[in-house]
């Protein structure tokens, strides 16, 4: 696929993200499944059928398990698919693999306001698929979940920065400015964590 088709999948997934039914503890997501040939295969978006579905399952959902066009296939999806989940046995980032699918385009690494350290991007990789990230649609794939407090107060405020860290994990990663930080390290400590 050129760049050209990614922008174009990547802006459907994002249209697909404003259908997500707000929800305060899970991020509203699209997803598309396009065949190797450019035609569509599938699409889904957060609670789309489900209260806890993600866009990424919806997706696969609608496929049968072993289709022949999946391993040619590439999925595009606004955010990181999750790494590990607590609603469902198996992770975004699991099915996703489980698939045969051997290419992901992600707009948007997810922030750490659920998951502490998503690895979805580095689990991918790892699995041998080939992971694309088009940072020029993180704001456009963001402004979904404006009804996330964090979001929303950071972002009206133009708080948020592009920052790089070395985690534990020595995974790079995308946070809030020295100010944002602070905030969290007092919750951290009145909360007792």
């Amino acid at each position: 696929m050129s760049s050209q088709d990614d922008a174009r999948w990547m802006r459907l997934a994002v249209e697909l993200a404003w259908l997500c039914p707000p929800s305060a503890t899970a991020y509203s997501v699209g997803a598309v499944i396009v065949a190797a040939d450019g035609t569509e295969l599938s699409r889904g978006f957060s609670r789309e059928n489900d209260p806890i579905v993600h866009a990424e399952e919806s997706a696969l959902g609608k496929l049968t398990p072993g289709d022949p066009r999946l391993p040619g296939a590439t999925i595009y999806s606004t955010l990181e698919p999750c790494s590990q989940r607590k609603s469902r046995p198996r992770s975004c980032t699991e099915l996703i693999i489980a698939s045969g699918i051997r290419r992901v385009v992600i707009a948007w690494r997810e922030p750490d306001l659920f998951v502490a350290d998503c690895q979805g991007y580095e689990l991918l990789e790892q699995a041998g698929l080939e992971v694309i990230e088009l940072p020029a649609f993180s704001e456009q794939a963001a402004a979904p979940n404006r009804h996330l407090k964090f979001l929303s107060s950071e972002r009206a405020r133009g708080v948020c920065r592009h920052a790089r860290i070395i985690r534990p994990s020595y995974r790079i990663a995308t946070v809030c400015d020295f100010s944002h930080f602070l905030v969290i390290v007092a919750l951290f400590r009145a909360t007792g964590r």
